[in-house]
């Protein structure tokens, strides 16, 4: 999520998104492996370790070259894509503009490897054996990770070592191969397939981890603790380390919810929020997929950020600020984490539903003081501004939805294309086929992509399985034809 927090108050990749390979959610499923250990160095601000990746082949086609992704060097001096806008970079920037980047020292039990991509982004591994459908090989990848001293997804924030995209992570496999992902300055160029994971890291006695995990070990040696964590069929792992984390937990639905917070004046409020909203996407969408959920309240300088089992929530909000970002974030584990999407050609195939479903869990609960009508109608105002502030200085609008991430030009545009509009759509389809229909639709979209990478066909599939032909009211939106 990079939303605005005004907002929440008031063609390369396409084709190759519907073939994405999928995958479920649990130990029962063949899935890659990620065993990752990672020390945190705080006089340096480093991150460094390895990676021990067990590919497993999914695809129906022979493998000889694996690539990841390296979102840590989007980072560093010199990047073709800035982590952060002109606009924002102020706010991220606490210390003023310094930089970090991820290095690879080593890759073991291959023929060969090389870093590359668009922007020193991608690394390429070359196999020592091609790996053929359903077989597995075994690489290290041995790396460090230098962090800047910013409030973002990845860095030394004011308040916490946010660690999201913290190490190599594989690109999604298409029939067109291993996807790429540049990582553009506005919108979440992340795409990924779930996989499993053992995450250990080792981090100064007094730090406190958040993560994506459940807590399997932990130990303290010589002023260090050691904490492994797992988690299984997840899209990727999160962590955030803090020797100022205060923590309140809940037990949700047999799922241990952890809230962790430095300045949140309201933390009751919070946590509450998080459990409420927490329960009723399990009974609205379905079941939730993981033993634990953490909350963190850390520098960030945006509204939130989604990871499986894991969201950053900005310090820098109101109460009210802080709760619907709580929300709007809670609902991405079910519409980015669990269902995923291709978020660099279709960000509001998860932004906007996200957005709507934190619609639909305020409606049910009047007392937060929020209502279908006015959520709908400051998208609808922001919208239409928009529309008329770009008709003015450009003399046409691209209306459309469904592109690259590459083709926005700032937050304003981005936002109101995929939030707003996002949300505009999925409240003009409830008003076409009604309420009960339309929550027994997301039902069937999340039970029938569970796991996997749902492609825009697959989302209007869901909708005419109930006997109303959608498709049209669909591309209207998505192609740019509708006027709102």
């Amino acid at each position: 999520m990079k939303k605005l927090l005004s907002i929440i108050l008031i063609f390369l990749v396409t084709t190759a998104a519907c073939a994405i390979q999928g995958c479920a959610p649990g130990r029962d499923i063949a899935h890659s492996r990620y065993d990752i250990f990672v020390i945190y160095d705080e006089d340096n601000g480093t991150l460094s370790g390895n990676v021990e990746f067990d590919y497993y082949n999914s695809t129906e086609n022979e493998i000889s070259d694996l690539k990841f992704n390296l979102y840590g060097n989007a980072f560093r001096d010199g990047a073709l894509f800035k982590p952060v806008s002109a606009a924002y970079q102020s706010r991220a920037y606490y210390a003023g503009v310094n930089f970090g980047g991820m290095e690879i020292t080593n890759v073991e039990n291959c023929a060969g490897w090389n870093v590359g991509g668009e922007d020193q982004n991608v690394l390429t591994v070359n196999l020592s054996a091609p790996v053929y459908p359903e077989q597995r090989t075994t690489i290290t990848i041995s790396y460090k990770l230098t962090l800047a001293k910013i409030n973002h997804r990845t860095g030394i924030s004011q308040t916490a070592v946010n660690l999201g995209n913290f190490y190599p992570i594989l690109c999604a496999y298409s029939s067109e191969g291993f996807i790429e992902c540049p990582y553009y300055t506005y919108g979440d160029p992340f795409l990924s397939e779930c996989a499993d994971y053992r995450v250990t890291v080792d981090m100064p006695e007094g730090y406190v981890a958040a993560s994506s995990g459940k807590l399997e070990s932990q130990s303290v040696t010589d002023g260090r603790c050691k904490a492994s964590y797992s988690l299984y069929g997840a899209r990727d792992f999160a962590l955030a380390l803090s020797d100022k984390f205060k923590v309140i937990s809940r037990e949700v639905n047999g799922t241990a919810l952890n809230y962790y917070y430095v300045t949140d004046a309201s933390p009751e409020g919070s946590v509450t929020a998080a459990a409420e909203s927490f329960d009723y996407f399990c009974k609205t969408f379905g079941e939730y997929a993981y033993p634990t959920l953490s909350v963190v309240q850390t520098g960030f300088c945006y509204g939130g950020m989604e990871y499986p089992a894991l969201t950053m929530i900005a310090d820098g909000g109101t109460a009210e600020e802080n709760i619907y970002t709580i929300v709007h974030e809670n609902a991405h584990q079910w519409w980015y984490a669990m269902v995923g999407s291709n978020q660099l050609n279709c960000a509001w195939q998860d932004e906007g539903l996200a957005e709507y479903s934190t619609l639909m869990f305020f409606e049910s609960q009047p007392k937060y003081g929020y209502t279908r009508a006015g959520i709908t109608g400051s998208a609808i105002r922001a919208y239409r501004a928009f529309f008329s502030v770009f008709k003015q200085l450009n003399g046409e609008v691209d209306t459309s939805m469904s592109r690259n991430l590459s083709t926005f030009t700032g937050e304003f545009e981005y936002n109101n294309v995929t939030y707003n509009k996002g949300l505009i759509l999925f409240d003009t389809l409830r008003d076409s086929i009604g309420d009960e229909k339309f929550t027994s639709c997301l039902k069937k979209y999340f039970a029938e992509n569970l796991g996997k990478i749902a492609t825009e066909e697959g989302m209007i599939a869901a909708f005419t399985a109930s006997g109303t032909d959608v498709e049209g009211l669909f591309n209207s939106f998505t192609q740019g034809k509708i006027l709102i």
